[in-house]
């Protein structure tokens, strides 16, 4: 089995931007392979800059602990088994909008998306992550 590759990658940069522009909200969308290195990214037209950094974390926190980033939430608030968790690996990001992307049951990757509300970056990880 091969990794993701660069074609896969474009795909799923395609749809997260389609449904951004279906919402009409600029995002920026990473996406890494499984071993979290950028392969990948979009900035859309008007996407703000603070994002840029924000999506690629997000793919790389759901790659490094292969599960999307708003199920780090909860598990990481005081008194959680997860607590400080986003200060390792160089800032993990722990709400909404990174999602695995798993082919045959195998982690090839991730997808991260920032730009818009949480449940828009969401919305937008979702659509792009179909893509693969």
């Amino acid at each position: 089995m091969h990794g993701l590759v660069l074609s896969e990658a474009q795909r799923i940069l395609d749809a997260g931007a389609a449904h951004a522009r279906s919402i009409d909200q600029p995002m920026n969308i990473a996406v890494v392979d499984a071993g979290a290195h950028l392969l990948a990214f979009v900035r859309m037209d008007g996407a703000i800059l603070a994002s840029i950094d924000i999506s690629t974390r997000k793919a790389v926190t759901a790659v490094l602990m292969n599960m999307p980033t708003s199920d780090l939430y909860d598990l990481a608030q005081p008194g959680g088994p997860l607590y400080g968790i986003e200060s390792t690996n160089g800032s993990l990001v722990l709400f909404g909008g990174g999602i695995p992307l798993v082919r045959d049951a195998q982690l090839v990757g991730a997808v991260g998306v920032s730009g818009g509300s949480v449940d828009q970056d969401v919305a937008v990880a979702d659509a792009a992550a179909r893509g693969l």
